[in-house]
């Protein structure tokens, strides 16, 4: 079998970024997916799965309800490794073209307090792992260290 893209790129080399995962045509629609990559692999320790549940309730609520881009959000979940988050949206996009959106998502994410959306046994199956204090402290933690000062070199893959 041939070895999917994502499989491609150098984990070594990847720092916490934005980065274009693929493009797909979907009709005559391009389906943009999203590396949110908020650790580096292989060298941090990766995020618990509650702090992880907690910001994939955060982030996939503050985007479809976005004023500009919920008709266009497709997916925002967690990558399996626990490194990152991918975000699918609808249209043929760079990963300087959403560096506003997602900063805006992870501030939310970041200043968020109370009850977490979808939290409860009737909406979500494993409701119980969440913790919003560690999904805030991640969420400025990726703010302050990569989206305020993004650079190019965390818009691209490294080669």
């Amino acid at each position: 079998m041939e070895k999917i893209a994502s499989f491609t790129v150098d984990h070594i080399k990847l720092q916490p970024g934005i980065y274009v995962s693929r493009k797909d045509k979907v009709g005559a629609e391009t389906i943009t997916t999203f590396d949110l990559r908020m650790t580096s692999p292989n060298e941090e320790p990766v995020m618990n799965t509650a702090e992880m549940h907690t910001i994939e309730h955060l982030g996939a609520t503050f985007l479809r309800n976005h004023p500009v881009y919920k008709d266009r959000i497709i997916y925002f979940g967690p990558m399996g490794c626990r490194t990152g988050f991918y975000l699918l949206l609808a249209g043929d996009l760079d990963s300087k073209d959403i560096v506003p959106l997602i900063t805006e998502t992870y501030e939310f994410i970041r200043d968020y307090q109370g009850e977490i959306p979808g939290a409860a046994a009737k909406d979500c199956g494993n409701y119980l792992d969440q913790n919003l204090g560690m999904a805030n402290y991640l969420a400025k933690r990726y703010l302050d260290q990569v989206l305020y000062q993004i650079t190019e070199d965390r818009l691209v893959y490294p080669v």
